[in-house]
């Protein structure tokens, strides 16, 4: 007899709720924990620059790639079987992450990480749906859901700082095999297989081309300068990126079942919601990758320092978003949302005046760090829940992956755009300050390295003091982009939602 079969009803969902809430934290700790070791990386690994965007950005791409590919092969071949297939990969994935000495193995990991980490992701909520039917067990079961999913992105820098200063930065990936086990027993007894028996037709058209049009645009975006943005290779690159865009749009309006279905866009709420989800992408999340490098490189905290630092930007995100419910109850999500894109915004004006200080430190970054995180807090739940809840119910789960396409769509573009600014303040920096530097070459190679954080000796052509004024002139610049961005986002959020109260989910 299996344990399964020895299990009551309730305990056996309460242990499918581990395992969801397990895979919800391995999946949040793979975005938030690896930016606090990215310095470590460039120097264990030797990685440069672009290696470092792409280590990141490789997983947020893989995961946009899969999401609503396996939702579909969840609803045809079972949530629970692709479930368990999905931890199972993340968990090889994360060993050969843990166990590679070259980056551009750990690259190709992380890709392999994203992609079974969208698979477990797309799961988590079929499989609560499911399991979990009445109005107060349901409630019960995505609220810690989603509290296990947000200690995951919330505590992840600080985790991953913790494990490089007590351990090795391998062990930041390695956890998720000693994870992943515990996660696959409690799945495999806990988890009842459900199907959806109208899901007969897979969108690889649309899947191939959205994916081609991403990757190519990040493609672009970061290895622009190297290739020359007005050379022949770099405008191919852009212009299969949108003529896939193009493709794409073509075949989600012929396919039978598609993978994004436009007639929601119609509806004001979803349309003002997803810019929503767009906007925090721009701004809080890809400056998370980055926010370490300037902690550590520019205020000379060491890893597990940059990580507790990192708390007051991530932490307000998990505090905020009850009073945000109850806000939008009252004066609705229309309103609610682009407040919080509006305070995410401020954050960065004040993080930016904060890093321009003559002594600056995480006391004068405090306060617009804890801007930033209130407003994520203000924005993120109002935007799932508003986005799933103002579509048909039929239409909920397109609208969730919608939703989440959105996110990691924007996240790994915006990754790159981030990283572009970057290099590219920190360059004209270094620029006005060593007009006698022999070539542009030399001088975009030392602007990469200082934006990665790295080490540069005065026999490099830079003194110390010139080096953290770059680094600083660079931040400045990347600090205006997210905030004037996510402003204008918010703006634009406000008018797509218009002034009317929505009438709650169309039938």
């Amino acid at each position: 007899m299996t344990v399964a079969v020895s299990l009551s009803p309730t305990s056996r969902s309460s242990v499918a709720l581990a395992a969801v809430c397990l895979s919800s934290l391995m999946f949040g700790l793979e975005i938030s924990s690896v930016p606090a070791i990215l310095p470590t990386l460039e120097q264990v690994l030797h990685a440069d620059f672009k290696q470092l965007q792409w280590i990141m950005n490789a997983y947020t791409i893989a995961v946009t790639t899969v999401l609503m590919a396996t939702g579909t092969l969840a609803d045809r071949y079972g949530r629970k079987r692709v479930f368990l297939i999905g931890i199972g990969a993340f968990s090889l994935a994360s060993l050969v992450c843990g166990l590679t000495q070259s980056a551009s193995v750990l690259i190709v990991a992380r890709f392999l990480q994203g992609m079974s980490g969208g698979a477990m992701l797309i799961c988590q909520v079929a499989i609560l749906s499911h399991q979990f039917r009445e109005g107060r067990e349901r409630s019960i079961a995505f609220g810690w859901w989603g509290i296990i999913f947000g200690i995951g992105l919330g505590f992840g820098p600080i985790i991953g700082g913790m494990i490089v200063a007590v351990s090795s930065w391998e062990w930041v990936f390695l956890v998720h095999v000693v994870l992943g086990v515990w996660t696959l027993f409690l799945a495999l007894h806990g988890v009842q297989e459900s199907r959806d028996p109208d899901a007969t037709h897979l969108d690889v058209a649309g899947i191939l081309t959205l994916s081609l049009s991403v990757f190519c645009l990040a493609f672009f975006i970061t290895q622009g300068p190297e290739l020359g943005f007005a050379s022949a290779a770099a405008l191919a690159i852009l212009g299969i990126a949108g003529a896939s865009f193009v493709a794409f749009l073509i075949v989600e309006t012929r396919s039978r079942r598609p993978m994004f279905d436009f007639s929601v866009f119609r509806i004001r709420a979803f349309s003002g919601a997803i810019i929503g989800s767009a906007a925090m992408n721009i701004s809080f999340w890809p400056f998370m990758i980055y926010l370490p490098i300037w902690f550590q490189a520019g205020l000379g905290y060491d890893s597990q320092a940059a990580g507790l630092a990192l708390l007051a930007y991530t932490l307000p995100a998990l505090v905020v978003p009850p009073l945000a419910e109850r806000l939008s109850l009252r004066y609705r999500p229309g309103l609610v949302i682009p407040a919080g894109l509006f305070i995410i915004g401020l954050g960065f004006v004040l993080m930016k005046l904060g890093s321009a200080a003559a002594h600056a430190s995480w006391l004068t970054m405090l306060p617009g760090c804890l801007l930033a995180g209130i407003g994520l807090g203000f924005t993120n739940t109002p935007v799932t829940n508003t986005t799933t809840g103002s579509v048909p119910t039929e239409r909920a789960g397109m609208a969730s992956g919608i939703d989440m396409s959105a996110r990691m769509i924007s996240l790994a573009i915006n990754i790159a755009l981030m990283g572009f600014v970057l290099v590219e303040g920190v360059r004209s920096s270094l620029s006005a300050a060593l007009p006698d530097l022999p070539d542009a070459a030399t001088l975009r190679s030392l602007a990469e390295r200082i934006a990665a954080g790295a080490s540069v000796s005065p026999d490099q052509g830079a003194s110390a003091a010139t080096v953290h004024q770059a680094l600083t002139d660079g931040f400045g610049w990347v600090m205006l982009y997210g905030g004037i961005g996510v402003w204008l986002l918010a703006a634009f959020s406000l008018f797509v939602f218009g002034r009317k109260e929505p009438d709650g989910p169309r039938t």
